[in-house]
This record gives C-alpha cells, sequence and structure tokens, in this order.
C-alpha cells in the first residue's frame, strides 16, 4: 500500500507541475497581449478550491479532475462582455495574439524541460559509462563480436560519454538507419569496430526493450559464483550453504558466472531449486526456496548470500558528469530538441503503422515510470519530469481540433481564407477532435492495464 502511495505522489506531483507550467504559458501571454483571464483551472470538473486575486479577479482553482486544467480569457463567444472591456476579449484580438496565447502553453511546457535538463547538466550526476556486456546468441551485438568489457569510444563517428548517450543515439539510429559503426576499446587498450545492424530493434513494432533485442547490455564482471558470505537466518543459511561454497549448477544447469546464478534465484520467489555445490572436494546437492522479496513494484527471489570478494569486481564503471553554465544550457537545447523530434517521428510511424500502438502508455504506466524514477534519485526523477513535459509539449501542438495544435489549425485557416471558420465548422472540428481524444485516451488505457495484469 506504501508503495503504490509513494507511485500515486510523484505521478500527482510530476503532473501538477506540468499542467501548471502549461497553463502558466497561456495565462502570462494571454496577459502580455491584453487578455482579460477569468480562471486559470489546475484540473476539470467540479471545483475542490478556488480564490480571486489580482486587480482582475482571476479565479484560482483547483478542480476534481486532475488530468488537465484550462485558462478561461474573456470572450464574446462564451459570454456577454462589457462594451468597456470589448478590446480585451480573446476573439477581439487579431490572429496573430491569438496564436501566440494558443501556442504558449506547449512552448512553456518545452521551457520547463530546457530548464530541468539544464539545471541537471549543471549540477552533474553520477552516470554509468558506456561498457557492453556478453550479448545473447544469435543477436546483431554478438554477430558483431562484442565481448564483454568493451567501452564504446564512439558512434558513426559521434562521442558517447556515457551508457544513456549510448542508449538514445542507437534508438535514435534504429529509426531510420540499417546499422552503426561502434568504436569499442578493450581493457588492454585495444581498438576495434564494431558494426551493430539494427533491424531486430524494431522487429516487435518496438515494443518492449529494443536494445535487449539487438544485444546490446551493460557489462556485468565474469565473477566466479563462489559465495563468500551467508546472512543469518536466511534461506541459504538453513539450506546449509557455508562461505566458501562454489555454485557449479542449477537444477542440473551449468553455472559459469555469479550473475547467471542470481538471475535465476531472482526469478525463482517461492520456487524450490537444486543447487549443486563444490566443497573443497566434497560435491553436494541442497534444495532452496528463494524467499518472494517485493523490489520497485516487482516480486523477486532471494536466498541470502553474497558473492566472494574478486579482483574482477573492482572495475570502476561510473563516472560523474557535469557541464558548466554554458554548455549546459547547449546541452539542454539540444536534449530538449532531439528527444521532440524522436517524439514527432515516434508518432508518425504509429500512424503509418511501422510502430505498435501498445507503445502508447497512459496514466497508469505514466505513475509506474514516475514512482521507478523517484526512487532513482532526484536527477532520475526530474529527467523523467523533462521527458514528460517535452511529450506534453508535442501532443498539444498535434493539429488536432481541442488540443492547442487544432486551435493554430483553425487560425492557419483563418489566414488562408481571410475570415474566421464558420461556429458550425469549428463545432464540427471541437466533436471530430473529442473523439480522436477519446479514442487515444482509451487506447492507452487498455495498454496499461494489458501492461499490468500480464507484466
Amino acid at each position: 500500500m506504501n508503495n503504490v502511495l509513494f507511485y500515486l505522489a510523484a505521478f500527482v506531483l510530476v503532473l501538477g507541475v506540468l499542467i501548471v507550467f502549461h497553463e502558466l504559458g497561456h495565462y502570462l501571454a494571454a496577459r502580455l497581449c491584453g487578455v482579460k483571464v477569468l480562471r486559470f483551472s489546475v484540473g476539470f470538473g467540479r471545483m475542490l478550491w478556488k480564490k480571486r486575486l489580482g486587480q482582475d479577479g482571476t479565479e484560482w482553482a483547483i478542480s476534481i479532475f486532475p488530468l488537465g486544467g484550462y485558462v478561461k480569457m474573456l470572450d464574446e463567444r462564451e459570454g456577454q462582455v462589457a462594451e468597456a472591456e470589448l478590446h480585451r476579449a480573446f476573439n477581439r484580438q487579431g490572429v496573430g495574439k491569438r496564436s501566440v496565447i494558443v501556442a504558449a502553453g506547449p512552448l512553456a511546457n518545452f521551457l520547463l524541460a530546457m530548464l530541468i535538463y539544464w539545471a541537471v547538466f549543471m549540477h552533474g550526476s553520477e552516470e554509468l559509462l558506456p561498457v557492453l556486456g556478453t550479448p545473447p546468441a544469435d543477436t546483431p551485438a554478438a554477430m558483431a563480436a562484442i565481448k564483454n568489457g568493451e567501452q564504446v569510444r564512439l558512434l558513426d563517428g559521434q562521442p558517447v560519454a556515457t551508457w544513456n548517450d549510448l542508449r538514445w543515439l542507437l534508438l535514435q539510429k534504429a529509426v531510420d538507419q540499417e546499422s552503426v559503426s561502434l568504436e569499442v576499446v578493450n581493457e588492454n587498450g585495444e581498438i576495434s569496430v564494431r558494426r551493430v545492424y539494427l533491424a531486430a530493434a524494431g522487429e516487435q513494432g518496438w515494443e518492449g526493450d529494443a536494445l535487449e533485442r539487438l544485444g546490446i547490455r551493460f557489462y556485468r564482471p565474469d565473477i566466479r559464483p563462489v559465495i563468500g558470505k551467508v546472512i543469518s537466518g536466511s534461506v541459504g543459511e538453513r539450506a546449509g550453504i557455508r562461505a566458501g561454497d562454489y555454485v557449479r549448477a542449477i537444477a542440473g544447469k551449468d553455472i559459469w558466472t555469479w550473475f547467471d546464478f542470481v538471475k535465476i534465484i531472482r526469478e525463482s520467489p517461492g520456487k524450490v531449486i537444486r543447487l549443486e555445490l563444490q566443497r573443497e572436494d566434497e560435491l553436494l546437492f541442497v534444495d532452496v526456496i528463494p524467499e518472494a522479496v517485493s523490489e520497485r513494484g516487482h516480486t523477486v527471489g532471494k536466498i541470502g548470500v553474497a558473492v566472494a570478494d574478486s579482483p574482477d569486481a573492482r572495475r570502476d564503471v561510473k563516472t560523474f558528469v557535469s557541464y558548466g553554465i554554458y554548455e549546459a544550457a547547449l546541452r539542454s537545447l539540444e536534449e530538449t530538441w532531439n528527444k521532440s523530434v524522436f517524439t514527432l517521428v515516434m508518432m508518425g510511424k504509429m500512424l503509418t503503422g511501422e510502430v505498435s500502438w501498445k507503445n502508447l502508455s497512459g496514466p497508469v504506466t505514466i505513475a509506474d515510470y514516475a514512482g521507478q524514477s523517484a526512487r532513482l534519485g532526484l536527477d532520475y526523477y526530474l529527467k523523467f519530469m523533462a521527458l514528460v513535459s517535452i511529450s506534453l509539449g508535442v501532443l498539444n501542438l498535434l493539429p488536432i481540433p481541442v488540443l492547442d495544435g487544432g486551435h493554430l489549425l483553425y487560425h492557419m485557416i483563418e489566414v488562408v481564407m481571410r475570415r474566421p471558420l464558420s461556429e458550425r465548422a469549428m463545432e464540427l472540428g471541437q466533436r471530430v477532435g473529442l473523439s480522436i481524444l477519446f479514442a487515444l485516451m482509451a487506447f492507452a488505457f487498455f495498454n496499461d492495464l494489458s501492461r499490468l495484469f500480464n507484466g
């Protein structure tokens, strides 16, 4: 229950910040353009709280349905306007001013993302180095002869400093390229070039982990599966496991590394597992039932043992990355632009059928990611908030009536026709837009439920 509340709180905070920032964009633009704002609401429906502030008596409110918000402006189409205030009505403004007010909401989301990235890049964070692990057999990475411990230096000539850089560049390239060239260096300082073919990334319509399908995994040292410590009172101690035991096999399957051993244990909560152990000159067979433990919203198995100290495990695979004020600003602009374009490209591929609609996420999935990122640390949580802010900005600029992009489409038509659309045409557009929006929301929610029940 506490876990659910934590994830819900993380989600509500992200959503609240993004909605407020988006609506503030509309509000400030309206004020700068001389339009009177009647209400600023976070959420829709019945108001839970309201207060009038400022010379115009703008009503600031929090409403019952939190998935959005709105800024209500003085407008003759929505009620009578006093003669003295006609010049402050939204509908009396030129098409340029109206477009600025409409576009200000999504632009505020892009600005928020840039500010977040700028702050995170300046503060700095500990990142994983782009060190590759042993790829599964028959994957593109295995066919490229990638070896455990090789560190990526360049991807198609672009410098790669962190694991996140590698993931992002690979995803970008996989959308429209057949292959990439990775320049790698091994632990002996020897440089090689690996050609990785990318078709496998989108084989399942981009659903799931595209990098896993390529065989791109993070480095794991090849540590021998030797028990170093057994926790008192643990499942392992009760089964008779001792420090110094060498795990030869599990259920008849040979075990070569500590990672292989841990992987099977974690995937087997509550199941009986037979371990084959080497204890000096003696071969032993013990049965253990890994204890089911909740970890980041998932149930995993643990038996309460730790690996023996090994020189192979001492490789430093982390680095601290930070930037100066100007470089951080440039990188934040680049990061926001690249992710905006990538989001738009993926949406386009959904329409053409190249990307599965199963990738569309709703509030449940977003809440899950919000909770996971919050548990990982503030910098992860802020980066997640920036990513959702970019997605919200791009979504709102789509030319769908009801969304900001739909209103901008109306304004473009008005410029071309030299007159506003008729009320009938706009009403029809609103109905079509609402239908599209509800269909998208229903599909996203269905995807959420499918992920929830199918794991």
